[in-house]
Formats: C-alpha cells, sequence, structure tokens
C-alpha cells in the first residue's frame, strides 16, 4: 500500500532534535495524553458520585455529563480554525491550564455553574486529545510512526486507568480529589512550556467542518465509533455480564483492569508489526481476531484463567485497531488538515460514546450473550467496511482512510 502525503497549507515539521529537546518534545506529548484520559476519567466519576451524594436525579446527572459533549462539538468544530494562529503548544498549554483551574472550580462553586464549567472542560479535554495525536505524529518518522502511535495509546490508556486509581485513594468526598487532578493538570502545564519543547507549525488554518473531514477518512471515522462504543459498553455491562454467569462481584469489577492492561502492554508489539507490514491488512485482521474473542466470552467465562487470558490479549487486538489507524491517518494527511480528520475522531468518539451502552443494553435484553454477541458484530461490521474500503481505494474510487 503505498502512503500518500496531503501537503497544502502546512510547512514541515522541524526534525526531531538531536538533544535533550526531542525527549522533552515525546515526553510532553506523553504527558498530554495521560492528562486527556486522567482528566476525563477522573472528572467523569468525581462529578457523577458528587451530584449523587447531593441527592440530585439520575436525569440531572445525566443532563451534566451531556455538558461535556457540547464542549467537544464545540471544538470540534472550532479548533483546525484556530490551531494555525496560535499554535500547538500555546493551545495545549492552555488546555492544560484551563482543566486544572475547571477542576479546582468545581468544589467552589454552586451546582448551577457546574453545567457551563463542564462544557468548558469537555472544550479543553477535546483540544488535549486532539493536538496530542497530532503532536505525535509530526515527531514520527514513517518508518516508526506506528510505535510511536502505540506509545501514545498506551499513554491514553494509561491515563484512564490513572483517574479511578485516585478515586480510590483519595475518596470521591470533599475539594481533595479536585484539586490533585487540578495539580496534575498545572504540572504537565509547567513541562509544556518548557522553551525546549518542539512543537509543528502550520501556515494556513483550514475552514471546513467536521461533515468534510468524516468524509475524507471514513474508516479512520469507524474505528474510533467501534472503540468509543464497545469501550462504553464494557465499562457498563462487562461487570454485570460476567455476575450473571456466576461470578463474584470482586472477580468481575476485575476483568475491565485486566483488559486495560492488555490494551496498554501489547500496544508496543502491535506497533511494531504496524511499521513491518500493510496497515490496512493490519487493522483488518486486529478487528477479526477482536470479533472472534468476543464470541469466545460466552465459553472463557467458565473458567477463571482462560477469562483473564482472554481479555488480556482481547484489549491489545481491540485497541490496537485505534492505534494503527491512528498511523494510517497521520501516514496521508499533515497540518491543519490532520488537526481536522482528528477533530471530527474526537467527536464521533463522543457518538460512538453515546451509542454503545444503549445497544448493548438492547442486545443484553434479548440473550444472556448480547455484550458479546454486540462486541463481536460491531468488529465485524468494522473490518467488512474496511475491506470494502481497501477495495475501493484499490481501484481508485475510495480514501484509503
Amino acid at each position: 500500500m503505498t502512503d500518500t502525503h496531503h501537503t497544502a497549507g502546512t510547512s514541515a515539521p522541524p526534525p526531531p532534535a538531536r538533544d535533550e529537546g526531542g525527549l522533552l518534545s515525546r515526553a510532553a506529548v506523553i504527558a498530554t495524553a495521560m492528562m486527556f484520559g486522567l482528566t476525563y476519567s477522573l472528572s467523569a466519576a468525581l462529578i457523577a458520585l458528587d451530584l449523587s451524594r447531593r441527592n440530585l436525579d439520575d436525569l440531572t446527572i445525566g443532563a451534566n455529563a451531556a455538558m461535556h459533549a457540547l464542549g467537544v462539538l464545540a471544538m470540534a468544530v472550532l479548533l483546525p480554525r484556530i490551531v494555525a494562529r496560535l499554535g500547538i503548544r500555546r493551545l495545549v498549554v492552555l488546555a492544560l491550564l484551563g482543566s486544572a483551574l475547571l477542576l479546582a472550580l468545581f468544589p467552589a462553586t454552586p451546582v448551577w455553574m457546574w453545567f457551563p464549567l463542564r462544557i468548558l472542560l469537555g472544550a479543553a479535554s477535546e483540544t488535549l486529545f486532539v493536538l496530542s495525536e497530532t503532536w505525535t505524529n509530526s515527531l514520527s518518522g514513517e518508518a516508526t510512526r506506528a510505535r510511536a502511535m502505540a506509545v501514545y495509546t498506551a499513554a491514553l490508556s494509561a491515563g484512564f486507568a490513572l483517574g479511578p486509581l485516585m478515586l480510590s485513594l483519595l475518596g470521591s468526598g470533599g475539594a481533595l480529589p479536585y484539586l490533585a487532578g487540578a495539580g496534575v493538570a498545572a504540572a504537565a502545564a509547567l513541562l509544556v512550556a518548557s522553551p525546549r519543547i518542539q512543537a509543528p507549525e502550520f501556515e494556513r488554518p483550514s475552514r471546513q467542518g467536521p461533515l468534510h473531514f468524516i468524509r475524507l477518512a471514513p474508516v479512520a471515522i469507524g474505528a474510533i465509533i467501534l472503540n468509543a462504543a464497545i469501550e462504553t459498553a464494557g465499562l457498563s455491562f462487562l461487570a454485570i455480564y460476567a455476575t450473571k454467569l456466576g461470578w463474584s462481584e470482586t472477580g468481575a469489577t476485575s476483568l475491565m483492569s485486566c483488559m486495560m492492561i492488555g490494551a496498554i502492554l501489547l500496544q508496543l508489539p502491535i506497533g511494531w508489526l504496524g511499521d513491518k507490514m500493510d496497515r490496512l491488512t493490519l487493522v483488518i485482521g486486529l478487528a477479526a481476531c477482536a470479533a472472534l474473542g468476543a464470541l469466545v466470552w460466552p465459553i472463557a467465562l467458565m473458567s477463571e484463567l482462560a477469562t483473564y487470558a482472554l481479555l488480556f490479549v482481547w484489549g491489545g487486538a481491540f485497541v490496537g485497531v485505534y492505534t494503527i489507524m491512528l498511523a494510517i491517518v497521520g501516514s496521508r494527511f499533515q497540518g491543519a488538515e490532520l488537526v481536522g480528520i482528528y477533530a471530527a475522531m474526537g467527536l464521533m468518539w463522543g457518538v460512538g460514546a453515546l451509542a454503545g451502552p444503549v445497544l448493548a443494553g438492547a442486545a443484553m435484553e434479548l440473550t444472556r450473550h448480547g455484550l458479546a454477541f454486540f462486541a463481536a458484530a460491531a468488529c465485524l461490521l468494522f473490518a467488512a467496511a474496511a475491506l470494502r474500503e481497501r477495495a475501493a481505494s484499490e481501484t481508485g474510487s475510495g480514501t484509503g482512510a
């Protein structure tokens, strides 16, 4: 497969530094990715628990959570237009400092203020998500791009795991967990603000909307919807599914942790493969393996050892689909166009996160193993779409991304 680059309106990113500046830049990107995962996972659980403790009804708690999506939507539209003017590093620093300030404001303001604060937190979160992906891509050469995106995805997953860990250590009561999250975000901002940090620069902003970028990279958009749908469905229902099959509550809740560990540790070997073979073929293979693995869940869950082994490998393969798609997109697009595609992916993550639990819940109403069948069907549908897109690209009528 031949990669083509779209370079209009961009300047080439600076070459990687030979000294510590290059290492610092990579450390800054990893910190930014982890902070996106941490602020999202920490704030989502913490704010919901806090509102519930104040005796607010589920509708109000859900409406507050929806404000995050509004912030993501607004920033997905604005970000491709402003990144060329303000620059990646400045925007990342502003988003990190903004996240720190917003987290600190939650315990100090009345609940009605939490709605606009949540919108702003969603906008900051989307900024970190998109720009950390773009920045990682700019630091990567084609020969090691998949491995670089694997490190990024592993950092993202680690950040998602750190949020609940902080809550388990600090508790969810009072201002302490908010202030702890704010402190970590502020520390990351100090790292990124270092003058030795390198960031790419773009000459011209993109004025296209999210729909334009969705049409440019439909398979990549499908990958992010798949990732979000199954990730959120698993968080919502995997423990419930396991308990219905006879697992203890403690054992069932540990399954997501096992899956997350696999998602973190297996990204590096998957990234290595992505730099050694055709990446779209690898994506299709990983999606097919994830579909087959999900179909085996009902059998594996009868054995504790088989379950942990399967979910460890399955988590790595499933998240690997997203990792390699990031590398494919990064090899074909550059500059503000790449920012626009990553912003559209961030927006469609919200669509997948909304649809996943609803569809999985409906499947579990129909059959005892509905969660497994839903995950398998979603992975197979994506694999089929990727195969169709590859066939179209080979005949010259598809985007190939």
